[in-house]
């Protein structure tokens, strides 16, 4: 076995990542150092401190990184409009290069050789996660418990905890709960009931919105501000990433925005079925298609929404610090110079529609574009020429068919 020398370990608290704390320091016989990522995931951290402290862990890191995640992570995936396959806003897949971010950052700064990570060998966070530290620091080395040891079941995993006294919550000695994953932008939810796409969600898996049906009758009408392609404000009101997106998410929640049922293709190669809850990156990604339509020119709008399945893909499959992700990244902030201005939507039982738009930087001419007399002189007989010249291939095409 390749000698460890410190290990600075991604760590949450909960069961798996005790267990594997516990199982690094017998194993590697080394300093590790515990990392907690504050991503707004709504849970208490503090625990987390002292479950590491009870494992005899001296540098315990806990830190928050909201503004870093929605300014920096959220924002610039939010400006490519990006959904893999066409549905899904990427909550978990944008959340790890953040956190490799700094796992790399720690181990320098404590002088550790290797990271630790609780990712399973059929999932796509452990890629996500090694191919970030690949990027960031080739020399540091990855370590991947779930493919290394010989812990099999979760039974197998129960008599490790009890053996080396773990404590294990009452709620995790029965079946085995749904699996979730929480920050700032969605919760995700796989597991149990879910893992048969033929069985329909219970309503407890919801856990961030409302059911549509149950939303209030009435709708809510809300204004965003944009400045370069990124929300700024709510209803008038500056605010920071961080904020808005919290904000956001309270009014999407509360009218059922942002639920979505999906079977994916993971990267590793198989199909998973998952509950994703993401209601305020919703309503921004409403909100920013429309600012963005009466800002950005017609072929860049569609160059755009060319390159975004690959964007969205490269984000998914664990390629954020690529440099074919850098490239796109480049183009897309180049096309947000002017999407600027205000969105106004609709909130109502799980819609988010945008009923009006205004931008200083718009492209619109209501003067072009009105069927009443304009002082913007439109001769209509162009339109002959513009449509014979772009007829002409198919009448050739036509006429080589017999047509």
């Amino acid at each position: 076995m390749t000698k460890i020398e410190k290990i600075v370990l991604s760590y949450s608290g909960g069961l798996d990542t005790s267990i594997i704390l516990k199982w690094l320091q017998e194993t590697y016989g080394c300093e590790v150092v515990t990392f907690t990522a504050d991503l707004g995931q709504g849970e208490e951290l503090e625990p987390a401190r002292t479950k590491a402290e009870m494992s005899g862990v001296k540098d315990i890191r806990i830190v928050d990184l909201r503004e870093e995640f929605v300014r920096d992570f959220v924002f610039p995936m939010l400006r490519a409009n990006a959904l893999y396959e066409g549905q899904y806003l990427l909550g978990t897949s944008i959340a790890r290069p953040l956190i490799a971010k700094h796992l790399v950052d720690i181990a320098r700064e404590v002088g550790a050789d290797t990271v630790a990570h609780g990712a399973t060998g059929k999932g796509n966070d452990q890629i996500r996660f090694e191919l970030a530290v690949n990027a960031l620091d080739p020399s540091i080395k990855v370590i991947a418990p779930w493919r290394q040891w010989n812990i099999r079941s979760r039974m197998q995993l129960l008599e490790y905890a009890e053996k080396h006294h773990i404590p294990v919550p009452s709620d995790k000695r029965g079946e085995a709960p749904f699996s979730t994953d929480a920050n700032l932008l969605h919760t995700s939810t796989e597991g149990k009931i879910l893992e048969n796409p033929a069985e329909v969600a219970p309503d407890h898996v919801y856990q961030r919105t409302v059911d549509p049906v149950d939303a209030p009758d009435t709708p809510e009408i809300i204004t965003i501000g944009f400045d370069g392609g990124d929300p700024v404000s709510v209803n008038g009101k500056s605010m920071t990433p961080a904020a808005l997106l919290t904000e956001l998410n309270e009014l999407g929640g509360r009218h059922g925005i942002g639920r979505l049922d999906l079977v994916e293709n993971r990267f590793i190669g198989m199909k998973s079925r998952g509950i994703y809850e993401t209601p305020g990156g919703t309503i921004l990604l409403s909100a920013h298609r429309g600012i963005e339509s009466i800002t950005l020119d017609r072929a860049a709008a569609h160059l755009k929404d060319e390159i975004m399945p690959r964007y969205a893909e490269l984000i998914y499959n664990g390629f954020w610090f690529a440099p074919e992700r850098e490239m796109l990244q480049a183009l897309i902030d180049h096309s947000q110079a002017f999407v600027s201005g205000e969105v106004t939507l609709r909130l109502y039982k799980g819609s988010a529609s945008v009923i009006s738009r205004a931008s200083p930087c718009s492209l619109y001419s209501a003067d072009l574009v009105t069927f009443e007399e304009s002082a913007v002189t439109f001769d209509h007989h162009d339109a002959e020429g513009f449509i014979r010249l772009n007829g002409l291939r198919l009448r050739s095409w036509a006429t080589r068919n017999g047509r």
